[in-house]
């Protein structure tokens, strides 16, 4: 709407100016953005405050430590099938995935695909090669449309020296993660197809690892195939005999987890 010919004092103005170098930036961007009442522009990832304030490394934060997150974070949207980091690439974020569900994966130089992990919706990962500051021995793609937030190497290890909360969560975190791929050798070493299965689906609800994944998986039985280390037609066949015991039903490109205590202990046989 045109401003000529309007009456509006200095403060209206200035504004409305600010206003608009808002909207420049968000559709160039993709970035949400908040003005204060002093007329301060500060850059906020769109959902990034719930989307931090619901991850359990928050709480212990100090407010100092909470605004230095919020200023550092962005986010960016990919694509199912999108490279979000490839491997070899510079491990200077820490992930979080705000929407949709990632895969950490690498393929071999006869062209073979090896799934290590799949990561939905509400978990943080990466923890280790950003630790380690060293170039990630995997890549990660986005298995359907995805919001990932990243917050910067240099924020993540500044939380680990100020934040005792954050330390804390960090080490239980690395000790699940471990737990879970020891766990994961083991079934794909002795247990039989259903099982491995069972393990890899179950997995994904990990309170630690995965603590906001939804009752209903967009994963395909291809991608359920390459987590357990099976051909795709074993990997049908299992999800076939989990979908009668009644923990699972699966569907094209979904997996809707019906009982998921009895998927567990089926994993565990």
């Amino acid at each position: 709407m045109s401003l000529l010919g309007q009456r509006c004092d200095w403060r209206e103005r200035f504004s409305l100016r600010v206003n608009q170098i808002a909207l420049q930036l968000d559709t160039s961007q993709n970035f949400a953005y908040e003005i204060s009442i002093s007329g301060k522009l500060m850059t906020l990832p769109i959902g990034a405050n719930q989307f931090i304030e619901a991850s359990a490394w928050r709480v212990g934060l100090t407010q100092e430590q909470l605004l230095r997150v919020q200023r550092d974070a962005f986010v960016r949207s990919y694509q199912a099938g999108a490279t979000v980091c490839p491997r070899g690439s510079p491990a200077i974020h820490w992930l979080g995935v705000m929407d949709g569900m990632l895969k950490v994966d690498t393929v071999s130089e006869d062209g073979r695909s090896t799934t290590f992990a799949g990561v939905p919706s509400g978990a943080w990962f990466g923890e280790g090669a950003v630790l380690k500051g060293e170039p990630r021995p995997y890549a990660v793609v986005a298995i359907r449309d995805s919001t990932v937030m990243f917050l910067s190497r240099t924020t993540f290890q500044w939380l680990l020296e100020e934040s005792r909360p954050f330390s804390r969560w960090v080490i239980d975190q690395l000790n699940a993660r471990l737990g879970h791929y020891v766990a994961l050798i083991e079934t794909l070493r002795f247990h039989e197809a259903s099982a491995r299965v069972a393990y890899c689906i179950s997995e994904l609800f990990n309170p630690q690892l995965f603590p906001s994944t939804a009752a209903r998986l967009s994963i395909s039985q291809d991608e359920i195939a390459k987590l357990s280390g099976l051909t795709r037609q074993n990997a049908n066949r299992a999800l076939q005999e989990l979908a009668q015991a009644g923990y699972l039903r699966a569907k094209y490109g979904t997996i809707e987890i019906l009982d998921l205590q009895g998927l567990q202990h089926h994993a565990r046989k």
